[in-house]
């Protein structure tokens, strides 16, 4: 009978690595084994699983196991550990909806409607900005082994501090210092902003502006001069060939003629109805709606070309991810090059923050070697006051290495996976390409010689290859 039997012999259990299920396979198939339910019940216990038994398919398998010979069965389940939900930070009001809502609106046509354009969401001192919501705990799992699994803690949100903006005691609300306006820059910093208006041009009456803050031209600015701000800057008019640069966003509602002077930098976006022979530089995105004619535009993520005539005619279009046009180069052939999937500068933050890592690791380590010491003088009592002092001093900046550390860390992690993001890089044109353009997707290069209409531009397997839009 069962007793009789050496059931290693004809059984083998089986755990899973994560150990949250175990199977029963049948080592050979042999007409004459039987064993009984106990039996088997206390094999299966004495291989380790103890936990989440399914006793009725044991039993089945006691009864009738030529019907289990040639399967592995599952015969325990536990109980995975539940993650815990990461903590975030709830702003009062949807910055990104803000945002798409200062685009200018595009008629039918083309045309701008100017009025939704110079619409400022201003914050009063004192006013809730943002809240911190909490992580959520994770709950323990069970093994079958019946071991205890223990499940992730969220990881707490936190607030990423820019200028005019303070903490609340608990450090869970962040309030507006000064009245002004709410901008994100660099890293998603939250800062209030004061705004700085000039009604009219920027020419030699008002000089150039350099201001920490969001800057709004009721006019144009000409060509010579400069505007440097803090926040966004927006032009209710056109820019000639002038230098404008701000952490924040640029918004033109007319367009630029820059005649190869001049220049646009921001933080963050670009978008204005067209541009000739300028130079662009934007962090994330360039929108443009009506063309874009033999200029040098360079963007960290996209450059869309998409209103009514949404043309591409000559230069150089660099864009990390995406490029988006109606039509690119023109039926004369003009040579038009756009590159997608490239981001030099983003290596070169790389290496600076690798660099800065190590030296603020070395920094902690050091910190933490002269706490150790001053620790073991205060548990034998000789602490004096210049020491207690160093101490305080000492564990404030071991906190603040290790909160560096841990931004750099994460900053590290989201340029690595963006260098190694390329299958999103892409060129799409709705209408038509003209030979004359090239076309460049990482390391590949592709010359278009026909014109082709509705294609899109993707990197597969090793080329530059073109389907359908």
């Amino acid at each position: 009978m069962a007793e009789a039997y050496h059931l290693e012999s004809f059984i083998r259990i089986q755990i899973a690595s994560d150990k949250l299920s175990a199977y029963l396979q049948f080592n050979r198939a042999d007409e004459t084994f039987e064993c009984s339910p106990e039996a088997l019940e206390r094999f299966v216990k004495s291989n380790g699983v103890v936990y989440g038994l399914q006793y009725d398919v044991i039993h089945k398998i006691a009864k009738d196991p030529k019907a289990y010979f040639y399967n592995q069965t599952l015969i325990a389940s536990g109980d995975p550990p539940q993650q815990g939900e990461d903590g975030y930070i709830l702003f009062a009001f949807d910055l990104d909806d803000d945002e798409q809502g200062q685009r200018p609106v595009e008629a039918s046509d083309g045309t701008v409607d100017l009025k939704e354009v110079n619409r400022i969401n201003n914050v009063k001192r004192g006013q809730l900005i943002a809240e911190k919501v909490a992580a959520t705990e994770g709950r323990e799992g069970k093994s079958v082994t019946g071991m205890k699994l223990p499940g992730r803690n969220g990881k707490e949100g936190r607030f990423k501090i820019g200028k005019n903006v303070v903490l609340n005691a608990e450090q869970t609300a962040l309030y507006a210092a000064i009245d002004g306006q709410m901008t994100r820059t660099d890293n998603d910093k939250i800062n209030v902003f004061p705004v700085y208006e000039v009604n009219g041009d920027v020419d030699y009456r008002t000089g150039n502006i350099d201001f920490i803050g969001t800057v709004v031209i009721r006019g144009n600015v000409l060509t010579g001069f400069r505007i440097k701000a803090s926040g966004d800057v927006r032009v209710i008019g056109g820019v000639e060939g002038a230098e404008i640069e701000t952490e924040g966003s640029i918004e033109i509602t007319g367009g630029v003629m820059a005649g190869d002077k001049g220049y646009l930098k921001a933080g963050k976006n670009i978008k204005l109805s067209f541009v000739q022979d300028g130079r662009l530089i934007a962090g994330d995105t360039i929108t443009v709606t009506q063309s874009i004619m033999h200029s040098q535009l360079k963007a960290g993520k996209s450059v869309v070309c998409t209103g009514a005539k949404g043309l591409i005619v000559g230069g150089t279009i660099q864009a990390g991810e995406r490029v988006t046009a109606r039509t690119i180069g023109n039926s004369m052939s003009t040579a038009t090059t756009i590159e997608v999937g490239v981001r030099p500068e983003m290596r070169g933050e790389l290496q600076e923050l690798r660099t800065s890592l190590r030296q603020l690791i070395d920094s902690l380590d050091k910190t933490e070697k002269a706490l150790g010491l001053l620790d073991q003088l205060a548990l034998s009592g000789q602490l004096s006051e210049d020491k207690m002092a160093l101490r305080i001093k000492l564990n404030a900046t071991k906190r603040n290495t290790s909160d560096q550390i841990s931004d750099n860390r994460e900053r590290i992690f989201e340029i690595e996976k963006t260098l190694e993001e390329t299958d999103v890089a892409r060129v799409d044109v709705a209408n038509t390409c003209y030979g004359g353009t090239k076309i460049v997707i990482g390391r590949y290069t592709r010359f278009v010689k026909d014109s082709t209409s509705r294609i899109s531009f993707r990197l597969q397997e090793g080329e530059v290859a073109m389907v359908s839009y």
